[in-house]
């Protein structure tokens, strides 16, 4: 979702983007190089991720890079993902001559803990590490996580933040009709939560908070939206849970907007779009003090947060807004305050300037600087 706002943006700069991506299941079809316009795709083979199989990671792509780029050079790579697809394309990039940048958007070292392979955080660690400093820049969603970043040896770092559809994600796409299909009434609390059903997400202690909060409140219930490898296990453990499966965004947006709290448990997340979709849908926020929620929701007013790891105090702030409806009420009206500037075209614009940047071979102002965006018009990076 983040990438396509970036594309789309990118296109509506001036610029052109050449998406070079793994073929997905559902792709078994779909031609190898897809058109539309400014944007061009070319899906190559890929492989499912391993306890994750409707996700698939590309292979390596070197001669195939170097041919596509050689045929037409572009101005400079970005690279998304720091997989064996995205490590061909730093070599080949780097063959070639072209500027590089990259995102460090999903915690891929803190996986391990989940997955149960911990012995490999250190080196998982090291190489993200080694990785992302052969590139000009390396772009991470907050200057928290910068800063940690930059405490563990990353260079060049600069924050390429998250937007959010306003316009989309309101509380003014609340639907009476679909509160009476959860069966559900206007006084019942319902808690939504939406995500990817996966270990990493530590659903463990979202459904204990479930829990408190209906020991509390029976009339509390509970939406989860979304799909992954978790669903029929969490499903078949918690019958009194709707699921909905996955929906698309306008779907999604009436179901955000039709709860009343939203609680948010993951500790992996770089940002954490779900919890500025949440607030801007106008939900009572709980969640750990960190990543989007760190620099959205302002305590008391319109969320609550907890310190990260403080399972105890996470578990008292679902039961409260389980048992305060006056609360819940003052923190709804105020959790779109936060998220009503935070529109995609800023966003998009400060990266167009990074790139411009990068592309320069400039190191730039220091990453916690405030800067003016101009709108340059050239062709944009290929995005593997």
């Amino acid at each position: 979702m983040t990438l396509g706002h970036i594309v789309h943006g990118l296109v509506r700069r001036g610029h052109q983007v050449t998406i070079i991506r793994p073929r997905q299941r559902a792709e078994k079809s779909a031609p190898v190089l897809q058109v539309s316009g400014p944007i061009s795709q070319h899906l190559l083979p890929g492989l499912p991720i391993p306890g994750y199989p409707l996700l698939r990671f590309g292979l390596p792509a070197g001669g195939r890079l170097r041919r596509l780029w050689q045929k037409n050079r572009p101005d400079l790579v970005h690279i998304a993902t720091e997989g064996p697809l995205g490590y061909s394309a730093l070599n080949t990039a780097h063959t070639l001559g072209l500027p590089v940048t990259s995102s460090f958007h999903t915690n891929f070292h803190h996986y391990t803990h989940d997955y149960r392979f911990s012995w490999l955080f250190t080196l998982t660690a090291k190489w993200l590490r080694y990785f992302h400093n052969r590139t000009r820049r390396t772009f991470a969603p907050t200057r928290e996580l910068c800063d940690q970043l930059a405490a563990d040896g990353y260079r060049n770092l600069r924050v390429l933040s998250r937007g959010v559809s306003t316009e989309l994600f309101s509380a003014a796409q609340r639907r009476p009709d679909q509160r009476q299909v959860w069966g559900v009434t206007a006084d019942d609390p319902v808690v939504v939560h939406t995500g990817r059903l996966a270990r990493e997400k530590n659903y463990g202690l979202l459904f204990r908070a479930f829990a408190a909060m209906r020991g509390a409140n029976p009339r509390c219930r509970f939406i989860v939206v979304g799909d992954g490898p978790l669903r029929a296990t969490l499903q078949a453990k918690n019958p009194h849970v709707h699921f909905t499966g996955f929906v698309d965004r306008d779907t999604l947006a009436r179901h955000y907007a039709s709860g009343d709290i939203y609680l948010h448990a993951s500790l992996t997340e770089t940002y954490g779009n779900v919890a500025a979709e949440a607030l801007a849908s106008g939900l009572a926020f709980a969640g750990y003090d960190y990543a989007a929620a760190h620099e959205l929701v302002r305590h008391g007013e319109n969320g609550l947060l907890v310190p990260a790891d403080d399972e105890t105090a996470f578990l008292a702030a679902a039961v409260r807004l389980a048992t305060e409806p006056a609360l819940v009420a003052r923190l709804r009206a105020r959790a779109p305050d936060m998220v009503r500037a935070r529109s995609w075209d800023a966003v998009v614009g400060q990266f167009d300037q990074d790139l411009h940047e990068a592309l320069a071979g400039d190191s730039g102002p220091p990453v916690n600087r405030e800067s003016k965006i101009e709108n340059k018009k050239m062709p944009a990076p290929a995005l593997p």
